[in-house]
């Protein structure tokens, strides 16, 4: 969805980022695990597949995906963001005619990070997207 390529929401634990070309190939890593793609009901894709995937997210008028990113490790600065990512959290609006109905859904692909709050403040974080959230800021990258 074009409404948040330029948005960067940051909460306690986690910083959402745009699902760019750039996160592709960790994404892909992610999805060749045969854990991942039981849990998330998806088929394997090729890189080039994947990479088409992330464009159609980009442009697709019924979708807001957002990149999870540790926050800690983000903020050092030393490390590169797709260093950081731990997974993802989209939302897929499911009526044209009502914008208020979705479905939300999210995975942490990096199992270190599981067990930590990070999906309940991502799942948080896109409940309240678009408005003021305490603990969230929201910047325009």
């Amino acid at each position: 969805m074009k409404i948040n390529e330029n948005t960067l929401l940051e909460g306690d634990k986690v910083v959402l980022v745009p699902y760019d070309a750039k996160h592709v190939p960790r994404y892909h890593e992610w999805m060749e695990s045969p854990e991942l793609q039981q849990l998330t009901a998806s088929e394997p894709l090729t890189l080039d597949q994947e990479y088409a995937m992330q464009r159609s997210w980009r442009e697709d008028d019924d979708k807001c995906t957002f990149i999870i990113l540790a926050k800690q490790q983000w903020a050092d600065g030393s490390v590169e963001e797709e260093q950081c990512m731990v997974g993802d959290v989209n939302i897929f609006l499911t009526d044209p005619t009502d914008p208020t109905l979705a479905e939300l859904e999210i995975m942490i692909a990096e199992p270190a990070h599981r067990g930590k709050g990070i999906g309940r403040e991502a799942t948080h974080m896109m409940m309240s997207y678009g408005g003021p959230v305490e603990g969230t800021r929201v910047a325009k990258l």
